[in-house]
């Protein structure tokens, strides 16, 4: 399997399907739960930029870097955020699990910890990965805290590493998750969900 194939990856309350238009309604609705947009420490799109938002990772898959998915809550059957594989490195075999939101009501319920599971299942079983990486802006406390409740670790602080909105500058996270260490992840994950 190619580092680069679309998949859908299925849980028990989660399904993440390969990203399309089709999912707009549903995500613009679902950006507006909490008004997602307005953090101004992350990149989450305005419902009035959902079409392009989705044209720009689909454009992004198109050329190899990027798988997006969107997050398919099962027991409603709607498209509850998105999230992809990014920064594909397939050479080196490492990628991103990055570009993620949800709509505020699911937040903190699980869906989250399921999502990363079938991902980081995906990644180090069928893909071969040596790492998975995660980041986030320094001030996105909410997302740090997510992806150390993962067991990832942090690696380092690239400070100054990107633009922010409004001309900020931001100090980005970065953490990943070793192959040697997904067992161990895998059973926090797996017992977290019961």
């Amino acid at each position: 399997m190619s580092f680069t194939d679309p998949v859908s990856l299925e849980g028990e309350r989660v399904s993440l399907i390969p990203l399309s238009h089709s999912h707009r309604g549903d995500l613009v609705e679902a950006v507006k739960d909490g008004e997602l947009w307005t953090l101004w420490y992350t990149s989450v799109p305005e419902p009035d930029a959902m079409a392009e938002e989705i044209d720009r990772r689909l454009e992004l898959r198109g050329r190899g870097s990027m798988v997006p998915f969107a997050v398919i809550e099962k027991s409603s059957g709607r498209a509850v955020g998105m999230t992809t594989f990014m920064n594909i490195d397939s050479a080196n075999r490492r990628v991103e699990i990055g570009s993620t939101w949800y709509r505020k009501q699911v937040q903190r319920s699980g869906l989250n910890s399921e999502c990363k599971l079938l991902m980081l299942a995906h990644a180090f079983g069928e893909l071969g990965c040596i790492a998975v990486e995660f980041r986030t802006h320094f001030f996105n406390r909410q997302s740090r805290a997510a992806i150390e409740r993962l067991g990832a670790k942090l690696d380092g602080i690239l400070r100054q590493h990107q633009l922010g909105r409004g001309g900020t500058l931001r100090d980005t996270c970065v953490y990943s998750i070793l192959d040697r260490e997904w067992p161990a992840v895998r059973a926090h994950l797996t017992h977290q969900l019961r």
